[in-house]
């Protein structure tokens, strides 16, 4: 991360601050956070988003919700600990860090006494942040390598420090290049309904005096006609065995106008986003969010009042449509299923998803 820049999730030991997005890039607010639920309505509310900032903010947040049990049994301490789990697994259901990281904490919940416990979630969490902020650094400074001197990068959603809670993804790759002494100008998609390549993709390139143009979700096919664009870069939030990608509703379209126009198409994350338990993007599960994010812009209403709403907050881009995959275990390209299952062999074979269920209602 720019060392100018304030970090997006900061645990203090007692409380977790974050860097408050929904109000970037206007006012940089931060939030101290004393009780889990709070983490909780902060993931939902998109006030720390972004897969592996989503991760990083819940193994946090289930450390603090530990610190409040008061029981000194152990089963009874457990019990507890599933509840505070459970809120966290229902808070975003696509991002597949945040499942990595409620089983690994699950994981170290081990120990003689509840006081060992506690010490070693906090731990636990610690090691995710830190485990993200090398992943994202090593895979930016691989995927450099796939952008050429004067390139002009097209790229969707926001994916750098504050999407990562470390270097970024997609945009730490356009870092990276950057350090490298390579010209780089990137188009950013607008990134309806929530902006966030409008506010905080193109606020995170001017911090780093990379050249930025704005455009909206609907004109990329025009500059890809044009010859404007050179590749294409995005981050994921759920990766299928199959090399099938869950990343920010609109990024099919991209992915689909990249291969009519033969550009290069990449997709930058961590092991962490990888879900091997999933055979293909069909079994990934969508979010569907609130129709007053699509009627309403800064709570400025844009549609007739009743009208009937959409809103998923993701789409799937089919494997066939992606030129490499960039992990911080290497570039990888077809066949997909079998070197990302070499690449992800320490990822757990048995699922996310079946080591955490989201209960009923």
């Amino acid at each position: 991360m720019q060392s100018g820049m304030a970090k997006v999730v900061e645990w203090l030991g007692d409380k977790l601050r974050i860097l408050d997005q929904s109000k970037l890039p206007w006012e940089e607010c931060f939030i101290d956070l004393d009780d889990y639920q709070d983490v909780v309505l902060a993931i939902k509310e998109m006030k720390v988003r972004g897969a592996p900032a989503i991760g990083v903010a819940a193994a946090y947040g289930i450390a603090l919700g530990t610190s409040s049990i008061r029981t000194r049994n152990k089963d009874e301490f457990l019990a507890e600990l599933d509840e505070i789990i459970q809120a966290f697994g229902a808070a975003r259901p696509t991002a597949a860090n945040l499942f990595q990281a409620i089983s690994k904490m699950k994981k170290v919940a081990r120990g003689d006494s509840v006081v060992e416990m506690k010490k070693s979630l906090v731990s636990e969490a610690k090691q995710i942040h830190e485990d993200e902020i090398k992943a994202t650094e090593k895979l930016s400074q691989l995927g450099a390598r796939l952008i050429k001197d004067g390139c002009t990068v097209l790229t969707h959603c926001n994916t750098g420090p504050l999407a990562t809670a470390g270097y970024g993804t997609a945009l730490g790759v356009i870092k990276a290049a950057k350090e490298q002494g390579k010209k780089v100008q990137v188009f950013v998609t607008e990134t309806r309904p929530l902006l966030q390549g409008a506010r905080l993709t193109t606020w995170e390139l001017m911090q780093e005096g990379i050249q930025v143009t704005l455009i909206t979700d609907s004109m990329p096919g025009y500059f890809m006609t044009e010859k404007k664009i050179d590749c294409v870069i995005v981050g994921a939030d759920r990766i299928a065995a199959n090399g099938d990608v869950a990343n920010k509703i609109g990024t099919y379209a991209l992915a689909v106008l990249a291969k009519e126009n033969n550009i290069p198409f990449y997709v930058a994350a961590p092991t962490s986003t990888v879900d091997l338990s999933l055979a293909s993007g069909e079994e990934i599960p969508i979010e569907e969010r609130a129709a007053d994010e699509v009627t309403h812009i800064q709570g400025m209403p844009i549609a007739p009042a009743g009208v009937k709403v959409a809103n998923p907050a993701f789409d799937i881009t089919p494997q066939g449509y992606i030129s490499a995959i960039i992990t911080e275990k290497g570039i990888i390209k077809k066949p997909y299923s079998e070197r990302l299952k070499r690449l992800a062999s320490d990822l757990c074979s048995d699922s996310i998803h079946r080591t955490f269920v989201p209960r009923p209602g």
